[in-house]
C-alpha cells in the first residue's frame, strides 16, 4: 500500500511526541541523503566485489550478506569478516590493500546506473527547499565524483560527509550528526533518506526523522526493526509521495 500525505503527516507527529518537540517546531529544513542503493543502482556491484574480494582471500562469505552491511566504513566490514574467519582484526596495511582491491573489482565491473527516481527525489526535496546533504560510508572515489555530472547541482561541495570524514561509521549516529551539522540543523528539522538497515540505525540514534527505500532484497520487516519512521517500496513511489508533497505546499493540490 502506497504511502500518502496523510501518513506522513501521522509519522510526523508521532516523531515530533515521541521527541517532546512541539509540532508547530518541527519544520523540515534539510535531508541527509545516502549515496549507494538511493542515488546510485552500485549495491549489487559492491555486493560483488566484496565477495570476489573476501574470496580471493579465503574468508567464505555470501553475495547478498553485503547488502545487511551497507553504511559500514571498508575497515569496519573487513574486520567483521576477519573476525567471522580468523578471530581477529585485519592490521591497518593489511585492511587497506584489501579495500583496493575491492575498489579495483568494482571499477572493472563499469559504469553504475543512476537510481531510477532519484533525480525526481531530489528536485522534489529542492522544491520543498530542503537543503540536500551527501551523507555516505563510502568513500568510493569512482562513484563520488560523478555526483557532479549525475545530479548537476543538488549537492555543494561543503554539503558531503563520506567514510573520510568520520572515525565511526554507520550504524554509527556520527555521520548523521556530521551531516546535520553541515546543514546548521536540529535533529526534527532534518529527514534521513536510506536503503540499508544500518543506514536507518544511524538516522533513527542521531534522532532524525528516518525515511527507508527499500531499493534492495532487504525485505521490508529489516527496516521495520529498525524503527524507520516511514517506508517506500521503491524510489519512483518515494519520487512520486514527495512531488505530492510540494503540490500541496504550493497550495496546487
Amino acid at each position: 500500500m502506497k504511502c500518502s500525505i496523510e501518513d506522513f503527516e501521522a509519522a510526523r507527529r508521532a516523531y515530533l511526541r515521541r521527541r517532546g518537540v512541539d509540532e508547530s517546531a518541527g519544520c523540515l529544513r534539510a535531508a541527509l541523503i545516502d549515496m549507494d542503493g538511493v542515488l546510485y543502482d552500485s549495491m549489487p556491484w559492491h555486493a560483488r566485489a566484496w565477495h570476489r574480494m573476501m574470496e580471493e582471500n579465503g574468508v567464505e562469505t555470501t553475495v547478498d550478506e553485503f547488502f545487511a552491511y551497507e553504511g559500514m566504513t571498508g575497515k569496519a566490514t573487513i574486520d567483521l569478516l576477519f573476525r567471522r574467519a580468523f578471530g581477529r582484526d585485519a592490521g591497518e596495511e593489511e585492511a587497506k590493500r584489501l579495500y583496493a582491491r575491492k575498489t579495483e573489482i568494482f571499477k572493472a565491473f563499469g559504469k553504475k546506473d543512476t537510481m531510477p527516481g532519484a533525480d525526481r527525489m531530489l528536485k522534489a526535496l529542492e522544491a520543498l527547499g530542503l537543503r540536500r546533504v551527501l551523507v555516505t560510508g563510502s568513500g568510493q572515489k569512482s562513484l563520488i565524483t560523478r555526483i557532479d555530472g549525475d545530479y548537476p547541482g543538488a549537492f555543494a561541495e561543503a554539503d558531503r560527509v563520506t567514510a573520510l570524514d568520520v572515525k565511526r561509521g554507520k550504524p554509527d549516529p556520527e555521520p548523521y550528526l556530521r551531516g546535520q551539522e553541515k546543514a546548521g540543523c536540529r535533529p526534527e528539522e532534518t529527514i534521513v533518506i536510506e536503503n540499508a538497515p544500518l543506514g536507518v540505525r544511524a538516522g533513527v540514534a542521531a534522532g532524525c526523522f528516518t525515511i527507508a527505500v527499500t531499493t534492495g532484497p532487504i525485505p521490508r520487516e529489516a527496516f521495520e526493526r529498525e524503527k524507520a519512521d516511514m517506508i517506500f517500496a521503491s524510489m519512483p513511489e518515494f519520487a512520486d509521495f514527495l512531488e505530492s508533497l510540494s503540490l500541496r505546499a504550493d497550495g496546487k493540490a
